[in-house]
């Protein structure tokens, strides 16, 4: 997948952009996570971006340290 970079005052910028993913839902998944948005008045994409940074937070968080268990 390629990323863009964005463009600086005559020099590389440090920060890269976002990344466009385009993703396939079940339609009732779909129809849920619009309800979602339209409830909390805000866009899908947002929804989607909250619902996945939840996800790998809660994740990390599971993951098994090194040195306990």
């Amino acid at each position: 997948m390629k990323e863009k970079e964005s463009q600086g005052s005559g020099r590389r910028a440090q920060k890269k952009a976002a990344v466009r993913a385009s993703i396939t839902f079940p339609p009732a998944l779909y129809s849920t996570l619009e309800e979602i948005a339209k409830e909390k008045k805000v866009s899908l994409a947002w929804v989607v971006r909250d619902a996945s940074e939840r996800y790998v937070t809660e994740r990390s968080d599971e993951a098994p340290r090194p040195g306990k268990g």
